[in-house]
């Protein structure tokens, strides 16, 4: 290939990746503009800082290993790839045309753009484990052993994930390395059995093959070491984890087969002295032997005559492994439980003297409640309240709870003919007010009583809204544009609207052409770029749907389904509870797999809460939005959780230690509602704490029905 060629080769390619990685890197630009402005710039930093060079380090190492392999296994032979491609007769090239020597190339490009696409994916692939990796490099004790390898739970949680991660990250390397040297080998005819099996591949060609397969079976030797930890969650038996026959029979099996993948390892190197296949065919037909027999055999004989004839009296250790650990990694273990006797002694006095119970008594249901709202108080049709909340306030000195439901506005309710680009991004920007009604209290009309109601709100109580616009919300799914040109509506005043100009310091400043350039490019909006409406005070408002804001910040937490909207000094705010989750917690039954007597739409509704399988959570976290500026703070509510310490010392500005929690914030925690379910299906069965009784499921509880 001459030098015009290679450069317009080159220029394909830039040409090729330029365009998305242009994208990626615009994106890139624009993310780091929002964590700055939403004051978690370090946060994204960290993230995107590891991201890099576990990219990096991938992709060089896949690269010059795969193209070391290759270029070592053209070396090793002596008959060129071109060779092969010249040997037909038919394909003859003009002289002085540059075409043989293009063929003589061509095998080299193709194997670099094979391995440039190879080490790319698995660079791409690699990238998402950097959460692993600040994990392990931040572990924290629980402080608990598991009862058969006597490790801290956290070994399970942030240890061995990173080593499974390698085994799997050197498997694939060394497996695509054996494929690629295997193919050049192919290709060049030294592949062949004219000496029979014995002697596939002789001289150094077998060398490498061999040292490659022995770099194979050292991996395969580490992962079955590494399976005896996963023995700890084992679906099979009468409980989840390990039972008699996996401690028995299976971790026997385990080790043996990690020590016969080390002994194949140990003959493939034997076969750089003594080229013969021989000595590793024996050990890899006494592996499987052992495979057969340590690891299928030996452990349904075990199931079959020994544990299944007393299964009860074998399994009882492990049951009660099951209950402790379960009740553990879902907060059981701290349910106080105590027997009360019911007694008729309800009288005029037992009332007067419980008034504050006996005036919150809740009598609306939340959904004809809010049907309600939507008739009365939603006043035009592009308002929309999403839910009603429940809540505690303190009026008049009195202890009340309160049903609450925010206006958001809702753009996919606006008539067809309104619906420009002006009006969705620039003009309706925010909700306004919200509803709130006593839970007990009711009208002559049977209509609930509004403490707080219209627009602009009027409130009969104690409870002043000084700030009703809702930039963030749960219906705000759309970007917007506030601090241009043309107002904003407000709110409709009869026949006329009212309008505003945005205050707060929520959005992303975007003074700059620049900044609207990138905007444009990276939304596919070329109007953001030629409409002379913005200003340099124009910001841009995005991740405005408040569940997926906070996601953006903390992906690795998982978040209630049910935000709630409260009154903190007038201003509007959404409190959003956070759970920290894994599935390694040793012996813990994971809650998707908890059938016991949940109901199918209970197990439904886990699912979407955990997004997969779950063997432990904590309500760690609870997280404050304001509805106005969209600012965000994270309280750590349980400092005592080991997995929300590791992540405070990756992340250490991003959690706010819960000794600093405002008590008036602190008033309106609340248990979390999908907590709650989740626990509640585990202690269907996990009330039972005697391993008998466990065993026999007699004592197994079912949830009410509701009419």
């Amino acid at each position: 290939m001459n030098r015009r060629q290679s450069i317009a080769t080159i220029l394909i390619l830039i040409a090729i990746l330029g365009l998305p990685l242009s994208k990626t890197l615009t994106h890139l630009l624009t993310e780091a503009w929002w964590f700055d402005a939403v004051g978690f710039s370090e946060v994204f930093w960290t993230r995107l800082t590891w991201q890099i060079l576990i990219w990096v380090g991938t992709f060089a190492f896949y690269a010059l290993f795969l193209w070391g392999n290759y270029r070592l296994a053209m070396h090793l032979v002596s008959v060129d790839v071109e060779r092969l491609i010249l040997r037909s007769r038919s394909l003859r090239f003009p002289a002085g045309s540059g075409l043989e020597a293009y063929a003589k190339t061509l095998p080299n490009y193709i194997a670099l753009v094979l391995i440039f696409l190879i080490a790319l994916s698995a660079a791409t692939e690699s990238a998402s484990t950097w959460e692993t990796i600040l994990k392990y490099l931040n572990s924290s004790e629980f402080g608990i052993r598991d009862p058969i390898y006597q490790q801290d739970i956290g070994f399970y949680f942030f240890q061995l994930p990173l080593y499974e991660g390698i085994r799997n990250w050197l498997l694939a390397l060394l497996l695509l390395g054996l494929i690629a040297s295997t193919l050049v080998y192919g290709l060049k005819g030294k592949i062949a059995l004219r000496y029979g099996w014995k002697r596939i591949l002789v001289g150094k060609p077998q060398i490498h093959v061999s040292l490659h397969l022995a770099a194979i079976a050292f991996v395969f030797a580490l992962s079955f070491w590494l399976q005896r930890y996963h023995l700890l969650y084992s679906p099979e038996g009468v409980i989840f984890g390990a039972g008699y026959t996996d401690v028995h029979a299976r971790l026997l099996a385990y080790g043996a087969m990690s020590v016969a993948a080390l002994a194949i390892g140990i003959l493939f190197i034997f076969t750089v002295w003594q080229p013969s296949l021989i000595l590793p065919a024996c050990g890899i037909g006494f592996f499987l032997a052992v495979w057969v027999l340590l690891n299928g055999v030996y452990p349904w004989f075990q199931q079959q005559f020994i544990v299944a004839p007393n299964e009860l009296v074998k399994e009882k250790p492990y049951i009660a492994h099951n209950i402790e650990f379960t009740r553990s990694a879902y907060g059981l273990d701290a349910v106080q439980r105590e027997d009360y006797r019911v007694t008729a002694q309800l009288n005029r006095q037992v009332l007067e003297e419980n008034q504050s119970t006996i005036r919150n008594i809740r009598l609306w249901d939340y959904r004809p409640l809010l049907s309600t709202y939507r008739q009365l108080q939603e006043i035009r049709l592009y308002y929309r309240f999403r839910d009603v909340d429940v809540d505690r306030y303190l009026l008049d000195g009195d202890y009340r709870q309160l049903m609450l439901a925010a206006r958001e506005l809702s753009y996919s309710q606006v008539p067809p003919r309104a619906r420009t680009w002006v009006n969705q991004r620039l003009k309706y920007t925010h909700g306004y007010g919200l509803a709130v009604s006593p839970v007990n209290r009711v009208t002559p009309d049977g209509l609930p009583e509004l403490y707080i109601k219209d627009i602009p709100p009027v409130s009969k109580i104690d409870l002043e809204v000084s700030e009703p616009r809702i930039y963030y919300g749960e219906e705000t799914d759309t970007y917007i544009f506030t601090g241009t040109s043309t107002e904003e509506f407000d709110y409709p005043v009869g026949g006329e609207n009212a309008f505003t100009k945005y205050s707060g310091k929520g959005g992303v400043p975007m003074p700059s052409f620049w900044q609207r350039l990138a905007y444009a490019y990276d939304l596919g909006s070329l109007k953001i770029l030629i409409s002379n409406y913005f200003t340099n005070t124009s910001r841009i408002h995005y991740y405005r749907q408040i569940t997926e804001r906070v996601n953006q910040v903390a992906p690795f937490l998982r978040f209630d389904r049910d935000p709630y909207i409260v009154l903190i000094d007038g201003r509007m705010q959404w409190m959003i509870d956070a759970y920290t989750v894994s599935d390694r917690y040793p012996y813990s039954e994971p809650v998707v797999r908890s059938n016991g007597a949940a109901s199918i739409l209970q197990r439904e509704n886990t699912r979407q809460i955990l997004r997969g399988e779950v063997n432990y959570i904590r309500n760690s976290v609870k997280v404050l939005v304001d509805a106005y500026d969209g600012t965000m703070r994270f309280f750590a509510v349980d400092e005592t959780d080991p997995v929300l310490a590791t992540y405070r010392k990756i992340f250490p500005t991003l959690f706010e230690s819960g000794n600093i929690i405002a008590p008036e914030v602190r008033a309106h925690f609340r248990y979390p509602l999908d907590l709650f379910k989740i626990q509640a299906q585990m202690y269907l069965s996990y009330h039972m704490g005697n391993s008998e009784v466990f065993y026999n499921r007699e004592d197994l509880w079912r949830f009410p029905t509701e009419i």
